[in-house]
């Protein structure tokens, strides 16, 4: 929209969120949802980002907020666009993350946490969680 006395545009603002993979002998850190949408669904730490904040730095601070553990980035994993739901993010920036200190425990909006393996998967909340666990299992295993 416009406004046609001063030129003024509306530009809607891109959300992005940040998500965080950690690994534990070869399982993956999920996180089960505590509110809507996808109550009771599990994925991996995952949060917007605040503005002006380092995507990174995001991505520890919302493990840190949601699992009690206090984690490195170490690369990124994976950029994916589209928003899984009305409220969500219109970007997600994924990294692959090591956990350094802290203990296990559900916290800001997650109602469990725990480490699971790719072959006993609880239900995932969005697609975008499967699409992040394929990379990273290609990844563990490049000739599968």
């Amino acid at each position: 929209p416009t406004c046609p006395a001063c030129d003024w545009f509306f530009f809607p603002d891109t959300k992005v969120a940040v998500a965080v993979l950690v690994c534990k002998d070869k399982r993956v850190l999920l996180v089960q949802r505590a509110n809507e949408p996808m109550r009771g669904c599990w994925t991996l730490p995952a949060g917007f980002m605040d503005a002006g904040e380092d995507p990174a730095h995001a991505a520890e601070r919302e493990c840190l907020e949601e699992t009690g553990l206090t984690v490195e980035v170490i690369r990124l994993l994976d950029v994916i666009a589209g928003q899984a739901h009305a409220r969500g993010a219109d970007i997600l920036i994924v990294y692959q993350a090591d956990a350094r200190a802290g203990t296990l425990q559900a916290g800001d909006d997650a109602q469990e946490v725990g480490f699971f393996d790719l072959m006993a998967l609880p239900p995932l909340a969005f697609p975008s969680t499967q699409t992040i666990l394929n990379t990273w299992q290609r990844r563990l295993n490049p000739a599968a």
